[in-house]
């Protein structure tokens, strides 16, 4: 049985791929700023700002939740979403090292 994909690439590899899937939907990335843009837990309040149906943000905010960028707490029936912000940090210094990298001039490339 041959390797899972996954398996061919480096750890790090595999992390930035990641990272780069979770903001390559839209209403990832609205729902991350909406976390920023308030500074507080939400609970519930992301379907009137997203304008999406609540089981398509529920799908999104388990895909983040999964990912680690952010966390949630139980409230009662709810649950309450914030940004993780030990994990924020760990994936920004990831991702700048990864996009920080230059190219350098090089006559016989093409």
């Amino acid at each position: 049985m041959g390797l899972a994909k996954t398996e061919m690439f480096t750890d790090q590899q595999n992390e930035i791929s990641l990272f780069a899937k979770v903001f390559g939907h839209p209403a990832r990335v609205a729902i991350l700023q909406h976390l920023f843009k308030i500074n507080s837990c939400v609970c519930g309040d992301l379907v009137n700002e997203i304008g999406l149906a609540q089981p398509t943000i529920s799908q999104h905010l388990k895909e983040l939740k999964h990912l680690g960028l952010i966390k949630g707490n139980v409230e009662g029936t709810r649950v309450c979403y914030c940004i993780h912000k030990e994990n924020w940090t760990a994936m920004k210094t990831v991702m700048t090292q990864f996009l920080n990298q230059d190219v350098t001039e090089n006559p016989s490339c093409c």
